[in-house]
């Protein structure tokens, strides 16, 4: 099917943005041969970027022997010029294109989607590096407890500590995995103990006041949560009751671990202390599923984080690999290293 419009002398054919988006589907190049600092629009959409200047000297190398060629241009004489250079190289005229004004604003109106997309497939790679980082530090078999939601629901599509939990069952090791109700909002409980049901991996939910309990009596081989912010010197933020399951794995001699990519640390924070705690409504303690359940009158304290010392965190699981003590060398030697295949 004929597209376009040929304009007399000119030695391509003019194609709106909707011909230029069926092109594009079914195949074509887009080539920008804008200035460079009006690439970020044509970038979005894939196109191969050529200065103008430097057209004869790349095109040869970039551009595909057949098919056809879509030029975004900013001025006529710049669409002019892309198209006589590629006529020169040996592209027949049936095969060039420019795509008319409104083409940038098209892209751009894609721009946010494709950022979201490649934004959700890095955190994706990303989460199933510190996943499969993660399942290498669990035992082959036992009881591994877990806090708060860290999987698929929360993430890209994988999870960071029950990525690692998930990793780990995947590649055959055989746990059973305890996992808390985390008030107030029992993420634990709606969420966690759902993807471990529909993953297949046994599972058993327990009330967060008794994790000490369940410790105590030996069905704890390690506990790995996640964390939403991480100090340079390892400290670790995450979901309020982290730091009293730390606490209790290093009383009762196990190791606790946690998982999260590596963008997580904030290397401009020195320690924990400096990292501001968020304080929820009162509320959400006082009431359950919109009933109250507190007398009242009361006051409520409710941190929606706590901090984990460094001292009480056997290792970190990321894309790179495991940060152990001491974290603020194994910290930056993992940022310093190049990514993991598959992750960004």
């Amino acid at each position: 099917m004929e597209r376009g419009r040929q304009e007399p002398g000119e030695p391509y054919r003019r194609i709106s943005v909707e011909e230029a988006r069926e092109m594009q589907q079914e195949g074509a190049l887009i080539v920008d041969v804008r200035r460079p600092d009006e690439w970020a629009a044509g970038r979005a959409a894939g196109a191969v970027h050529i200065p103008v200047d430097d057209f004869l000297a790349e095109a040869e190398a970039k551009l595909p022997a057949e098919g056809d060629l879509l030029f975004i241009c900013a001025a006529g004489v710049r669409s002019a010029l892309a198209a006589e250079m590629a006529a020169a190289l040996g592209f027949e005229q049936e095969r060039l294109y420019n795509v008319e004004a409104g083409a940038p604003k098209w892209i751009e109106a894609e721009l946010p989607t494709r950022l979201a997309e490649e934004m959700r497939e890095e955190d994706a790679a990303a989460n199933r590096a510190v996943g499969g980082c993660g399942a290498e530090l669990l035992p082959e078999s036992g009881g591994i407890l877990t806090h708060c939601n860290t999987g698929a629901l929360a993430t890209a599509g994988y999870g960071t500590a029950l990525g690692a939990i998930r990793a780990a069952w995947e590649s055959g090791k055989r746990l059973r995995v305890f996992c808390t109700e985390t008030r107030p909002w029992m993420q634990g409980a709606r969420l966690t103990a759902w993807e471990l049901a529909r993953l297949g991996i046994p599972a058993t939910l327990i009330v967060d006041s008794a994790a000490g309990a369940l410790m105590a009596s030996g069905r704890v081989s390690a506990v790995i949560t996640g964390a939403d912010r991480v100090a340079a010197n390892g400290d670790l933020a995450n979901k309020i009751g982290t730091y009293a399951l730390a606490a209790l794995a290093e009383a009762h001699r196990i190791p606790f671990y946690a998982a999260a990519p590596l963008s997580t640390v904030d290397f401009g924070t020195a320690s924990g202390a400096e990292i501001p705690i968020e304080e929820r409504p009162a509320e959400e303690v006082t009431s359950l599923a919109g009933q109250r359940v507190a007398a009242e009158g009361v006051d409520v304290w409710n941190p929606a984080f706590d901090v984990t010392p460094a001292r009480l965190i056997a290792a970190l699981a990321t894309e790179r690999g495991a940060a152990r003590p001491p974290f603020e060398a194994s910290l930056r030697a993992l940022a310093e290293r190049p990514a993991l295949r598959g992750a960004a």
